[in-house]
């Protein structure tokens, strides 16, 4: 416990502000998805973030967003409750959307044994954002996850 908060003191005060973040909005997440469900939550996620939207990445944002990804993942660990994969990516996409990047949402599902699994991950320009690692490619990925700002006509 002590080296732990040794290595939070050592990090830069933006990497401690995100790990704040992340340990504010991952027990809401776990929360809010078992009360009201992903459609709410996912809604959630564009909510309060259009000015903050940006359609094209800056340059240096995969690098950004692959830091904020391992603080979100170490913080997670430490967490006492086990967001799930879903969980993380809503937090993990907004977190992104706070800082002007535009994720993308990512569901795969796959039949293993009799039995249904899903996973959800996130991406940036193309490059999967997941500190596990290859863990999506056992998955057939849905459509694209629309998390956009703009409104869709059917």
């Amino acid at each position: 416990m002590i080296e732990t908060w040794r290595r939070f003191w050592r990090l830069s005060g933006f990497e401690r502000g995100i790990v704040f973040e992340a340990t504010a909005a991952l027990p809401v997440a776990w929360a809010a998805v078992r009360v009201f469900g992903f459609q709410i939550c996912k809604a959630g996620v564009r909510s309060g973030l259009e000015a903050k939207h940006s359609k094209v990445n800056a340059p240096g944002s995969l690098e950004l967003a692959r830091r904020i990804v391992r603080l979100e993942a170490a913080t997670t660990a430490r967490l006492p409750l086990h967001p799930t994969c879903l969980e993380q990516s809503l937090v993990l996409c907004w977190m992104l959307r706070r800082r002007g990047m535009n994720p993308e949402l990512r569901i795969g599902a796959r039949k293993e044994a009799d039995r249904f699994e899903a996973h959800a991950w996130v991406e940036l320009d193309g490059a999967v954002l997941d500190c596990g690692g290859a863990e999506h490619l056992h998955f057939v990925p849905f459509g694209e996850i629309d998390i956009s700002m703009e409104t869709q006509t059917d």
